[in-house]
């Protein structure tokens, strides 16, 4: 899942990108209001997570904007003023919830996750197609006794692909969701990522198997011949 994270503070915004990935999500980061709103327009992000405090445009006008051009990106806003008024009008503006500084790690995860939930998305523990189970916590692959750890990428790769059982899943929605729109990652970025997926599956002795749809994107498919 893809965060971004407005937060004009630098030292704090790398601090919260650190906590996320360490926990198994991807992050954009943006210093502005104007380059937040920018960003999460695209609609690539699962969640916003932005400072009150951001020159250029601040948090309540930007999440404002958001839902007045119809994006419904779950919003966390972070903020020093813990004043009734303030929460008031960042949830009136449209935020989820609302978190004053200072705040723990683990209070921010605990809020993430339950945007997740609001937004009616469920967070199993693990993804299962056919004989693979991928542990969402760990990045662990497993097919019957057989486990191998799975990357960062290979894992976002093979959660969206298992997220969408027999559905083709196209190169720009990998590159996008993976990389990020302003990567400069290509289509063989991909290919590698899915050669290496295919090599972990054929360790694994998975019947499953990556189909490339010419044109179109990827595909898991089912019972493979071994």
């Amino acid at each position: 899942m893809r965060i971004l994270v407005v937060e004009d503070e630098k030292r704090l915004a790398e601090a919260l990108a650190q906590i996320l990935r360490e926990n198994r999500y991807l992050v954009d980061l943006a210093f502005d209001g104007q380059e937040g709103l920018d960003n999460a327009l695209s609609g690539i992000y699962d969640a916003v997570i932005l400072d009150v405090m951001l020159p250029a445009m601040d948090g309540f006008a930007l999440t404002a904007e958001l839902r007045r051009q119809k994006v419904m990106t779950p919003v966390l806003m972070l903020t020093a003023r813990d004043q009734i008024a303030d929460k008031v009008a960042g949830l009136d503006s449209g935020a989820d919830d609302y978190m004053t500084k200072p705040f723990s790690p683990e209070e921010l995860l605990a809020r993430v996750r339950a945007l997740m939930r609001r937004q009616g998305e469920i967070l199993p523990d693990e993804a299962v197609f056919e004989d693979l189970t991928l542990n969402l916590s760990s990045g662990d692959l497993r097919c019957g006794v057989r486990s191998v750890h799975l990357n960062y990428k290979e894992f976002e790769i093979c959660r969206l692909l298992m997220a969408n059982p027999r559905a083709a899943v196209s190169k720009e929605t990998l590159i996008v969701k993976v990389w990020g729109y302003d990567s400069g990652a290509e289509d063989n970025n991909v290919e590698a990522y899915i050669s290496f997926l295919r090599k972990k599956l054929a360790f694994l002795g998975s019947r499953v198997g990556i189909e490339a749809l010419r044109k179109v994107g990827y595909r898991l498919e089912g019972n493979r011949t071994c």
